[in-house]
């Protein structure tokens, strides 16, 4: 069925992914509430801690789905690049919901490993199973997409479809054995994965916001490339950074034979683009009049 809408996918894949994610959010946001009432009736501390999970993924539902749309907005003269970093902002907001979150249930859970409380074990196992239902039918809906925003959300229903597993294991576990502690423990362990993520996620998000060179490009290949395109005699004063992780922006200057002038530029940004470089700005320079701007001349060296 796929083939046949693939020819108009271009157009209809951005709704597409609002859509998917839409969905994801209120099975999620509808499962939290079920979740909070769960955790509070069988008294399981690692039930309310993914539920602290789950609604930091609604929250990052919401986020993403409302930045999904704002990031398509185009350029404006407030913001030149126009707004695909918006999403980064949302990125970072989450990430200080969830280490929060996370931090509270550690100090809850370790609490009641010096106090251990009863654990309604049946319970535990009716919820983990029903969270394994939900949840994996919000991850089949987002596993369609392929935008950044959609494969970020996919992750996130997955941890917790595993979330549900450790919960579905532990029940079983404590209806065998009266151990509570089992409890604390698998909540301690799905706050500090959370925890570990959360640190990832940051430290991708500041590396774009430092204006870093994406990882995926080699700066040194691609400056290779276009030294190779006739006519280029040197290229220096190169910048590439990205918007958000998914566009890549670039400026250089190039010391060419200027009478190739179009052709050269169309080569470049043709190079540029294997690279998911969108965004291509070339400034050209006849032999002996180099860079009569203020060019980072160290920079220029090392890279010519």
């Amino acid at each position: 069925m796929a083939h046949n809408h693939s020819h108009n996918h271009a157009h209809d894949h951005s709704s597409d992914a609002g859509k998917n994610i839409s969905i994801a959010f209120f099975l999620n946001t509808f499962f939290v509430v079920v979740e909070l009432v769960g955790g509070v009736m069988t008294n399981s501390i690692a039930i309310l801690s993914d539920a602290m999970h789950d609604f930091g993924d609604s929250l990052s539902l919401a986020t993403a789905w409302y930045l999904q749309k704002k990031s398509k907005k185009g350029r404006d003269s407030f913001y030149s690049y126009g707004y695909k970093r918006f999403s980064l902002l949302g990125s970072i907001f989450l990430s200080g919901v969830l280490s929060v979150s996370s931090v509270f249930v550690i100090i809850e859970a370790v609490k009641r490993l010096l106090l251990p409380q009863p654990v309604n074990a049946s319970g535990m196992l009716w919820m983990a199973l029903f969270g394994i239902l939900i949840n994996g039918a919000a991850a089949l809906r987002v596993k369609r997409g392929s935008s950044l925003n959609e494969r970020a959300v996919y992750l996130h229903i997955m941890e917790d479809v595993l979330g549900w597993i450790g919960v579905l294991i532990v029940g079983v576990a404590m209806l065998f054995v009266d151990y509570p502690a089992l409890d604390s423990l698998l909540s301690i362990g799905i706050s500090i994965w959370v925890l570990i993520n959360v640190f990832r996620n940051l430290k991708r998000v500041f590396f774009i916001l430092l204006q870093g060179v994406p990882q995926n490009i080699p700066i040194e290949a691609l400056k290779e490339k276009i030294l190779h395109i006739p006519g280029v005699i040197a290229v220096h004063d190169m910048h590439i950074w990205s918007l958000d992780g998914e566009y890549h922006v670039m400026t250089l200057h190039v010391v060419a034979d200027l009478d190739k002038r179009s052709e050269m530029r169309n080569r470049i940004i043709s190079v540029a683009k294997e690279y998911q470089i969108t965004h291509t700005t070339v400034d050209f320079e006849a032999i002996g009049e180099e860079c009569n701007s203020n060019c980072d001349s160290n920079y220029g060296s090392d890279f010519a």
